[in-house]
């Protein structure tokens, strides 16, 4: 075995370790989500409407992130472990950034929605600052929409490797 070999077992590991991680982070924003809605659904029969509410859209929030931290993990064990790919082709590069990309701008956008239900009736004054994660999370839609357009033409150059990153998929 060589020292490539080696390095490239020692990367692996890494990434197994860092999905682990995900995959616990994950699963521990589930559990709070679901501690957060018993909370606003069930446990305090006294509670006002507004704090359920707040409880439930808390909840909504910490599942959004716990989704963002599983398809993560989920990514990085795809394209990193499972494939043993490495990130030289363009076509395995884009994909990898369209994943990652499609779980950040729904993660914002949700977090964006559940900051505004929350501050419209606590801190009206805050607003501003929670619409800047919606212009957060345009901005990187427009900015992401220009990256895949801009190489569009690298896919007709190799279609080869577009043709092999597809046959993975199954």
């Amino acid at each position: 075995m060589d020292a490539t070999n080696i390095v490239q077992r020692i990367f692996i590991i890494g990434y197994v370790v860092v999905v682990g991680f995900f995959l616990f982070c994950g699963f521990s924003l589930i559990v709070m989500a679901g501690l957060e809605l018993w909370h606003g659904l069930w446990v305090s029969e006294q509670a006002s409407l507004r704090n359920r509410f707040d409880s439930i859209l808390e909840s909504i929030g910490l599942l959004t992130i716990a989704v963002a931290a599983l398809e993560l993990g989920q990514t990085v064990l795809e394209e990193e472990v499972v494939r043993k790919a490495g990130m030289s082709a363009p076509t395995r590069v884009r994909r990898f950034l369209s994943r990652f990309m499609i779980v950040v701008v729904v993660s914002l956008s949700i977090e964006c929605l559940v900051a505004v239900f929350q501050l419209m009736h606590k801190e009206p004054t805050l607003l501003p600052q929670a619409a800047m994660i919606g212009v957060a999370a345009a901005g990187l839609l427009i900015a992401w929409g220009f990256f895949l357009r801009q190489n569009v033409h690298v896919e007709e150059l190799e279609p080869e490797a577009m043709a092999e990153v597809k046959s993975e998929d199954q």
